[in-house]
């Protein structure tokens, strides 16, 4: 009886020593995410069109009119020149593409919509909008060469809050410039890497 009870103990340790070798192997590997590979033609439009956006933000927060519509005139051409048709292979279901002109066509006619306004502020009401149509076309195409962080300032536009893109968490407020040039906080990110 105790050569059963001891077999049986010994039976009993070798399985729980294998079921936590098991446990270590599987945490010490790292999660695997998919992330989508884009052509290089691709890659390089999308970073134009985030280069354009950043100079607008610049603009904005040096409260710079002139230098905010010549962003602003660049940014249509970028948006309008963005190489969609490279998301063929992985839009198999045909919704990135129509969903990303949807983005594309509020960027462009955001920016004319800025081109328009004659003061610092409106131009800054139209970058709100050019904010949010460029994040939800950077979460559509899941753009991964860079990391893209929305921030927020709570108090723009009475207290209504509003956002922004930017490629660091360094805050620099595009709706009140120097006048709190570091009002606001990270709100949300794309970090697809």
């Amino acid at each position: 009886m105790n050569k059963v009870m001891y077999s049986i103990a010994v039976l009993f340790l070798f399985a729980c020593k294998s079921n936590e070798k098991k446990t270590e192997a599987n945490t010490n590997e790292a999660p695997v995410v998919k992330v989508a590979s884009y052509s290089e033609a691709f890659d390089a439009s999308f970073e134009n069109v985030l280069n354009r956006y950043y100079a607008l933000r610049d603009a904005l927060v040096d409260s710079d009119t002139a230098a905010a519509n010549q962003a602003a005139a660049l940014l249509i051409r970028s948006a309008d020149d963005l190489k969609l048709d490279e998301l063929k292979s992985v839009d198999t279901n045909n919704i990135i593409i129509p969903t990303a002109q949807t983005y594309t066509g509020g960027i462009s006619s955001e920016s004319t919509g800025l081109l328009g306004e004659r003061n610092i502020e409106g131009k800054r009401k139209a970058f709100q909008m050019i904010s949010g149509n460029l994040f939800d076309l950077t979460r559509t195409v899941r753009y991964s060469k860079e990391k893209v962080y929305l921030l927020h300032c709570p108090m723009a536009f009475n207290d209504t809050g509003a956002d922004w893109l930017s490629s660091s968490t360094e805050i620099k407020n595009p709706y009140f410039g120097s006048k709190m040039l570091t009002c606001g906080a990270v709100k949300d990110s794309v970090v697809l890497r």
